[in-house]
């Protein structure tokens, strides 16, 4: 008695394939159907509208850039050609204490949120329409955001060289706080800009405080990258330790022909954290 041969929407054959767990790769071949990879391995019984010969190309998991500034590209340009040809198939956005949402602007965009583009790039007040906006624009790419610091302090305060006060922090907590129950994937801070360097750290931390309870994370534009970078590290690490979230710190690397061949000292630094 034979079986009826299995169908796909899609079915890659004859792919060297990555698995993504650093094994060697091996040579399958992969069904998908209803978008999800639904068979892996020799489907030679199986049937499939679209069939690609990969040919013995390398055949992987979708990349994930974690660190981006595209949080508006992925609106303004959904084809995401950039990204989809050099294998990425999700984006970070929201790093560097920099996001497009939630933001008012009363003027322009303060350096360095201009990176997103200009006022008119700021159309999403909460953290909810720009969900709405980046579903409403189908990106070919998946986005996971992070709030940032600097566009809440935008949001809050009347200037930005100076610390924020506390019923400042609150309005910035709330507006994190909808941000998470939204979906968002964290808080990023940028203390090394000009719009953020006047924040103490207990401001950071207090700030940081909503994130466990949404199984968040706290990302950060160290506050320098040159002589103290120890420093900032250990900005850094009492940040998460307070608020219980793990960290992930931005631009690793020794600044300034002072500190090159720190790289040791500041690896030994992570691995003691």
């Amino acid at each position: 008695m034979h079986s009826h041969p299995e169908a796909a929407d899609t079915l890659i054959v004859g792919a060297q394939l990555y698995d993504g767990t650093g094994a060697p790769p091996v040579m399958r071949d992969v069904a998908i159907r209803n978008g999800l990879i639904a068979a892996i391995g020799n489907l030679s019984n199986w049937l499939a509208e679209n069939v690609v010969d990969a040919n013995g190309r390398a055949l992987a998991p979708g990349f994930v850039d974690v660190h981006t500034h595209d949080d508006t590209h992925v609106i303004r340009a959904p084809e995401m050609i950039p990204k989809i040809s050099q294998g990425v198939t999700t984006v970070i956005v929201g790093n560097c204490g920099i996001s497009a949402s939630p933001v008012t602007l009363a003027g322009d965009p303060p350096d360095p949120m201009n990176l997103l583009g200009e006022r008119g790039a700021f159309q999403y007040p909460t953290f909810a329409d720009y969900v709405a906006a980046v579903n409403g624009a189908r990106p070919a790419v998946n986005v996971a955001a992070l709030v940032g610091h600097t566009a809440l302090r935008n949001n809050q305060m009347d200037r930005l060289d100076r610390a924020a006060t506390d019923g400042e922090i609150a309005g910035m907590r709330a507006q994190l706080e909808e941000a998470l129950a939204n979906g968002a994937l964290g808080l990023s801070s940028g203390l090394a800009y000009g719009s953020a360097f006047a924040a103490p750290t207990e401001e950071v931390m207090a700030l940081a405080e909503p994130l466990a309870n949404a199984g968040a994370l706290y990302t950060t534009h160290m506050r320098t990258e040159f002589d103290a970078i120890l420093d900032a590290m250990e900005e850094a690490y009492q940040v998460g330790r307070h608020a219980r979230v793990p960290v992930v710190i931005s631009h690793l690397k020794c600044a300034g022909p002072s500190n090159w061949g720190r790289s040791t000292e500041v690896l030994a630094s992570l691995e003691g954290a």
